[in-house]
């Protein structure tokens, strides 16, 4: 038994996984001890509001330089991989800038669509979110393509410990949401800042290349990487409306306390995916990609990273189906019982959605990411649908909530069912 785990643990794989994971789980535990103190001290309202901008910030950042980082893993010369990221820069000023004119022209209108009054002026702030979402995008897809996941790990600790104990530091004398939403917006900013600078300070070393090869232009790059800003960044922009939706939705229905509680169990909800999912896509993109480029079975990878991931979240997504009023109550006080209601149907979207991390980390991979931005409108389409029905023919945040978790669950499970079709395909071609 002991020599199984010690050839578990000497496979690359396995260790990166766990490097990660390792840091994850440090800034979770971290998140965990102070989030009943957050919560007593902010109560659902602020944490309504934080959340509410937060949503909006999910939406935004990802596609700050509309997706070019995620390519910077594919390259197989460390120059084409900086040209990339050279060019996200660009495009993440140049979007930031457009940005500010949009708010500084449609302030008062994006205010009353979305029922925004209480953060109405920090949407001034939109164009930093997009600058420090472009930043730490562009760093941590360069320690991925390095793989130099140490640093992620500490990096992911770090900024846990700096923003939750703000949070509690600056709660104790100023117990507002104002608080809460600037910390959220400085909170990439601080991690790009830490990722760049212990980067620099790795022994990493550029892979000795032919100066005789010719290199790619910004232009030529941008063309080699089309498929992501006319597939991927509008996959990734829907995908984050579609999960920040309800919030957005719950704020402008039943006001933001309700989307308090949602933040909260979202936030919960997101341990396991954060700890454990995210983890594995970080190290299963450049293993896939690799075993692309070598012809193997994407199939059989593919299904094996699902199986395990299955295996582990069914545990502590079952917990919170079955006991999650309880669970709030007992951890973030009576106010939040509510939320762990909630919860228990958030679990069964997040659930499948922790499952499908390696279906999601493939597509790109294997060309498919017209599909996924295909799947990804329909996604939205329908969970647009189920959140009116929830508000205009039950009149209840829970029947909204209910059927938005349900129908992420068929959703989610449905995109890995297709994926391992097109990886089968894949290996007649």
């Amino acid at each position: 038994m002991k020599n199984t785990l010690l050839n578990i643990f000497k496979k690359t794989f396995i260790r990166n996984v766990i490097i990660l994971a390792s840091g994850t789980a440090g800034a979770q535990v971290i998140a965990m001890v102070l989030s009943p103190l957050i919560t007593r001290i902010y109560g659902p309202e602020a944490y309504g509001i934080m959340g509410t901008y937060a949503s909006m910030i999910s939406i935004i950042a990802p596609v700050a330089a509309l997706t070019y980082p995620i390519a910077i893993v594919l390259p197989k010369k460390d120059q084409d991989a900086k040209g990339l990221i050279q060019l996200s820069l660009i495009i993440t000023f140049f979007i930031s800038m457009v940005s500010l004119l949009i708010i500084f022209i449609y302030n008062k209108q994006i205010v009353n669509i979305f029922n925004l009054k209480e953060i109405a002026n920090f949407l001034y702030l939109i164009p930093l979110v997009v600058i420090f979402g472009g930043l730490m995008q562009v760093s941590e897809q360069w320690l991925i393509r390095t793989k130099q996941f140490a640093i992620n790990a500490r990096v992911t600790i770090l900024q846990s410990a700096i923003i939750n104990g703000s949070k509690v530091g600056i709660g104790i004398i100023y117990s507002f949401a104002s608080v809460l939403v600037v910390l959220t917006v400085f909170a990439n900013g601080l991690r790009a800042g830490m990722m760049i600078f212990f980067a620099k300070k790795s022994s990493y070393q550029t892979p000795i290349t032919n100066n005789k090869e010719e290199k790619k232009s910004l232009r030529e790059l941008a063309k080699q990487y089309y498929d992501f800003p006319t597939y991927r960044a509008p996959e990734v922009f829907l995908n984050a409306t579609s999960n920040g939706l309800p919030i957005l939705m719950l704020t402008a229905f039943f006001g933001p306390a309700s989307a308090g509680f949602y933040s909260i169990g979202r936030t919960v909800l997101s341990i396991p995916s954060q700890l454990i999912g995210k983890s594995v896509g970080d190290v299963f993109y450049p293993r896939i990609a690799e075993a692309a480029n070598n012809k193997e079975d994407l199939t059989a990878l593919i299904k094996k990273a699902t199986i395990a991931l299955g295996a582990v979240g069914i545990v502590p997504y079952g917990l919170i189906v079955l006991f999650g009023p309880t669970l709030f109550n007992f951890v973030f006080g009576s106010d939040w019982i509510i939320a762990g209601e909630y919860a228990r149907w958030i679990a069964l979207w997040s659930f499948f959605g922790f499952m499908n991390r390696p279906s999601v980390m493939a597509l790109p991979v294997m060309s498919a990411q017209r599909f996924h931005l295909i799947y990804t409108v329909i996604m939205l389409i329908t969970r647009i649908g189920v959140l009116v029905i929830g508000y205009y023919v039950f009149s209840s945040d829970v029947v909204a909530v209910a059927l938005f978790g349900i129908s992420g669950a068929i959703l989610n499970f449905g995109l890995i069912t297709i994926t391992l079709k097109i990886s089968r395909r894949r290996v007649f071609e």
